[in-house]
């Protein structure tokens, strides 16, 4: 090629070298700035995941008494309209559950929960009601536990008509068909011959039997006598007795006009069975208060010899705090501290990371209003069960006779702040969240309130708590596994 102006043959190099060669000289620019990014990366991630740094999350919390609506059928309901999806999810809490199974009958609350879902309702068959929830895409859950029942439904918003009078029958006219009554006692049956079959279930049998007593009425399991004892006319009757509108509480969310709901509410709480009303208007069957008669086993190491497995699962055991007790927020600080945040947590920090005698190990409160317990479990090999559980029992001493660092805490603090609010990010959690206080709380508080209790834990509150919880003479330890016949399992139990 020519240049115009001097005529001088100009060459270029053919077009793909050029691409080539910009092609060469674009990814050593960008190798060179991902290298010096990777370094710049390295060198601002922390050696210790506790000293990883987040910035506040922003949360505002709603208030309860927005959404707070008595009904004139009888509940209480927390209604949370929430645009973001076509869906209304709806739980019912009902005041019912195990402690008011008659003697002789255990099993009966468990079977009436599963039949109410599964048992037919209204004039559809149990067939009939599972292929119109299918058809509509509903998920229908029912279940009675020890202290509380719920039903909840899951639905377009589109279907809430036609689901909610679906809701009505299986509330108010369970048909507890009798094929399901004995395929529900079959499967209660098989699943009662594996109590034995897997370790996990042993230990926690054995530590509730342990925690609360052999007597107490969450260590009533069922036998083959007491399935077979329950009658249709059972059935019916503990029904009847705490499936009335005055008896639930309610928390629903989703896509729907807050007057419109609270309507079909009030229809769907309305016109159920003549048996339904009389209970309703003249407040027949408040349940009893829930029974407290626990007793806590005397201190020891309870082992439950299982030779064919190698792993040794390990429960410890101390009283705890109840429910509603005063010092609620301290003991969740301090299992925080004892079990939060994971790799930087005490316990998973001391027995894994430091000394390898564990893979798992964790720490949890029970806290219910009749009793409470601090429990601390591992998986280990079976003959490290000494190890570890003295280096569990030296972290107990530790956080019971030295005040927790101030940054140690304030992490605590913001480990239980966080998970609480994430978990309430959606209007269906903040929903079950106020329902659940209204059901089995003596009161409901905001987010903020509870928030609050949390920011006020000091050093000097957990201390005091351990100090009164952490005691040689409550000390139980549960062992599930082989018996190789350590001599010093009677002397793990002494905090240093």
């Amino acid at each position: 090629m020519k240049s115009s102006d001097s005529g001088v043959a100009l060459r270029f190099p053919p077009q793909s070298k050029i691409a080539s060669g910009f092609t060469t000289l674009i990814l050593s620019s960008l190798i060179a700035v991902s290298l010096f990014a990777s370094v710049t990366r390295a060198d601002s991630i922390p050696d210790r995941p506790e000293k990883l740094q987040f910035p506040p999350l922003k949360y505002e919390p709603p208030t309860p008494d927005d959404y707070r609506v008595q009904l004139k059928s009888g509940p209480v309901a927390y209604i949370m309209p929430d645009r973001e999806r076509p869906l209304v999810n709806l739980t019912i809490y009902i005041r019912t559950g195990t402690y008011l199974e008659p003697a002789g009958k255990e099993g009966l609350a468990e079977l009436t929960g599963w039949l109410l879902a599964h048992g037919g309702a209204g004039t559809n068959s149990a067939e009939q009601l599972e292929e119109r929830l299918a058809f509509l895409a509903a998920n229908l859950g029912t279940d009675i536990s020890d202290t509380e029942g719920t039903v909840s439904l899951n639905l377009l918003a589109k279907d809430t008509d036609e689901g909610f009078a679906i809701l009505h029958d299986v509330l108010f006219a369970p048909r507890f068909q009798d094929d399901k009554i004995t395929l529900r006692k079959t499967q209660m049956l098989q699943s009662m011959k594996q109590r034995n079959d897997d370790s996990s279930d042993i230990e926690g049998r054995e530590a509730g039997f342990l925690s609360r007593g052999e007597k107490f009425f969450e260590n009533r399991y069922v036998t083959s006598n007491s399935i077979a004892s329950i009658t249709h006319r059972d059935l019916e009757e503990f029904h009847y007795a705490w499936f009335w509108p005055s008896n639930f509480v309610v928390g629903v969310s989703g896509d729907f006009d807050r007057k419109e709901m609270i309507t079909k509410l009030e229809k769907l709480f309305s016109g159920g069975p003549r048996e339904i009303i009389i209970k309703h208007l003249l407040q027949i069957g408040t349940p009893p208060a829930i029974p407290t008669n626990f007793t806590f086993a005397a201190a020891g190491v309870y082992l439950v010899n299982k030779p064919e497995v190698d792993q040794g699962r390990v429960t410890m055991m101390l009283p705890g705090i109840l429910r509603d007790s005063p010092d609620y927020y301290a003991g969740l600080v301090m299992n925080s501290i004892l079990d939060g945040g994971g790799f930087s947590s005490r316990l998973m920090g001391r027995v894994r990371s430091d000394e390898g005698l564990a893979y798992d190990v964790h720490s949890f409160q029970t806290d219910y209003a009749d009793c409470g317990t601090l429990q601390v479990f591992m998986g280990v090999d079976a003959d490290d069960v000494g190890p570890a559980t003295r280096a569990v029992l030296a972290e107990l001493a530790r956080l019971r006779d030295e005040r927790v660092p101030a940054a140690e805490l304030e992490r605590a603090r913001n480990f239980a702040l966080g998970r609480l609010e994430l978990r309430l990010e959606e209007s269906r959690a903040m929903a079950s969240f106020l329902g659940t206080q209204e059901s089995l709380h003596d009161q409901v508080l905001t987010l903020d309130e509870v928030m609050e209790k949390l920011r006020a834990v000091t050093a000097d509150d957990v201390q005091s708590l351990a100090g009164r919880l952490f005691r040689d003479e409550h000390l139980c330890v549960a062992v599930i596994g082989p018996d190789r016949g350590s001599p010093d399992l009677d002397t793990l139990l002494r905090l240093p």
